[in-house]
């Protein structure tokens, strides 16, 4: 009973926090769309981002009100919102997302995924992710290209164009290699080489990569491990059935020679950024082994 109780007040709690943040977000974004000069644009992105955060903020007080959950953050230190990010991340639950929050609102520029083109016409969603400048990606299938060979590589300049807002502002692109949550189902399905892991998806991190070049050359590597051994589901978290979660954060740089190649085109570079992401895996899924033995503090 007190769980259902905690778990109600968390989510009205949330629910009124989302409303709120919407109203200006949405104001924002609509003189953003009405008003095309690009000081003016400028302007909007930065208050809607300052609207995001201030929303991020407010839903770690409330989890730090109704919840107990002990937020075991380790190599966060010396983050600088100035600088651009690309944030690499396992995925168990949807549990991970608030744990990113707890870890790196206000320390690094508001993080932001790539997003398929045609989800900006989702309701309000799709308004809100285009307001906060989240990078709309169109990428055509090996079939398409065969069909359409004329439009080769008209893809990757779509996204390119999406991210040219960036080449002054610092940004957080964050990306899970694994694609879709960590299942036990999931694993055996793909017989995945890790014990914690799913096969990592190299495509997408080395587009972000070639697009950006040497604004995110700051890799940020993060491990999220849930101690008790159960990954919790968001009702878990929101009734205040979550003791602990550790957020492991190692910071990177990545080589020179894997911010400068093609690799959809260079057989060479492809395989050279494949040993990359694979070393990078195989060091997170021992580092979850070690994490996984230490019992949550009391």
């Amino acid at each position: 009973m007190q769980s259902l109780f905690i778990g109600l007040l968390t989510s009205i709690l949330m629910l009124l926090n989302t409303i709120i943040g919407m109203i200006p977000l949405t104001l924002m974004a609509l003189l953003k769309i009405a008003i095309p000069l690009p000081g003016f644009r400028k302007y909007c992105s930065s208050a809607i981002v300052r609207v995001a955060e201030g929303w991020a903020e407010m839903c770690k007080r409330i989890f730090a009100l109704t919840t107990s959950t002990r937020w075991d953050i380790r190599g966060a230190e010396n983050l600088d919102s100035s600088k651009s990010y690309m944030i690499i991340s396992n995925h168990q639950s949807w549990v991970d997302i608030p744990a990113l929050i707890q870890t790196f609102n206000k320390k690094i520029p508001y993080f932001k995924f790539f997003l398929k083109k045609e989800l900006v016409w989702v309701p309000l969603l799709g308004l809100a992710w285009w307001a906060l400048d989240y990078p709309f990606m169109k990428r055509y299938s090996k079939t398409y290209l065969k069909k359409y060979p004329h439009r080769k590589g008209a893809d990757f300049e779509i996204t390119k164009e999406s991210c040219e807002k960036f080449k002054d502002t610092p940004v957080s692109l964050m990306n899970f290699l694994e694609g879709t949550r960590f299942t036990e189902e999931k694993s055996h399905r793909q017989s995945s080489p890790y014990r914690h892991l799913l096969r990592p998806k190299s495509g997408g991190i080395a587009f972000a990569v070639q697009i950006m070049g040497q604004q995110v050359k700051h890799v940020l590597d993060v491990t999220v491990v849930y101690p008790e051994g159960e990954v919790p589901g968001f009702w878990s978290l929101l009734s205040g059935q979550v003791s602990s979660v550790i957020v492991d954060v190692r910071q990177l740089e990545l080589d020179e020679d894997l911010l400068m190649g093609n690799y959809e085109e260079d057989v060479e570079f492809r395989k050279r950024f494949h040993r990359w992401v694979a070393a990078l895996w195989q060091q997170k899924d021992d580092n979850i082994g070690r994490l996984r033995q230490e019992l949550p503090s009391s």
